[in-house]
């Protein structure tokens, strides 16, 4: 039986972490792509020298990680950005009745600009570096909800033409067109007053408190894509996070 040379190296980690992050590996090169279906259990064991269990235990964080998704009776997947994924990954607004919805979308505007000092230090480029900048307007049924703010380092979006129409689903148009797959978010909460750009995108009084959800979005090797402010009408949804 053959054997990666990242299984051989690091004998001091618990075999399957070994193995998870040689498959995981194989997600950041591209071998398997959003959607592809990986060889079967038995076929990853075999290459990497290792029992199938271990092979089951890698991919259980893996799904448990929403890396990758079981389909009943048709094997492992690499996961996608679909919408189902977009609502309950990374979409944490929701209605006080309980009731949770992906939001439509309304672009304001979208053009490139140099980075600030403060851009620059957040993404790793020089001062001046071109980013691309975002603004929309999400809305739940027809009531504006949310003002969001959106920087991406035109580096990592070759291509990326401001005229062109946006999806709705972000996540998923980085992942199709760039092959970006954004994997994991940090975000950070704070209370705001409605300065008059957003008081007046969410018709609201300038001075209306606002929750802020500051978010930077990572992919699978840790590099920065995205950094997202929404701005929150409250009176009706709230932010909600399951733990555990």
């Amino acid at each position: 039986m053959s054997q990666l040379p990242e299984i051989a190296q690091a004998l001091y980690r618990p075999l399957y972490a070994q193995v998870r992050e040689a498959l995981v590996r194989r997600l950041i090169d591209g071998t398997w792509g959003p959607g592809a279906a990986l060889p079967s259990e038995i076929q990853i064991a075999a290459e990497l020298g290792v029992s199938q269990g271990t092979v089951r235990k890698a991919l259980d964080e893996m799904v448990a990680d929403r890396l990758v998704v079981r389909r009943q009776g048709r094997g492992t997947f690499v996961a996608e950005h679909d919408a189902n994924r977009a609502l309950f990954h990374f979409f944490r607004i929701t209605a006080d009745d309980g009731v949770k919805q992906l939001p439509d979308s309304a672009v304001i505007s979208v053009k490139s600009v140099p980075a600030d000092k403060g851009s620059a230090a957040l993404f790793s480029l020089v001062e001046g570096a071109e980013l691309i900048d975002i603004t929309r307007v999400r809305l739940l049924g027809a009531a504006p909800i949310i003002s969001e703010h959106i920087s991406l380092p035109a580096d990592a979006f070759p291509g990326f033409d401001p005229a062109e129409p946006l999806p709705n689903n972000l996540y998923a148009f980085y992942e199709t067109r760039f092959q970006i797959t954004v994997t994991r978010a940090e975000e950070s909460l704070k209370a705001v007053a409605a300065g008059p750009v957003e008081a007046q995108q969410l018709g609201v009084a300038q001075g209306h408190p606002l929750l802020a959800i500051d978010r930077r979005a990572y992919t699978l090797d840790g590099r920065l894509v995205e950094a997202r402010l929404s701005l929150c009408r409250t009176e009706t949804h709230h932010y909600a996070n399951v733990l555990g």
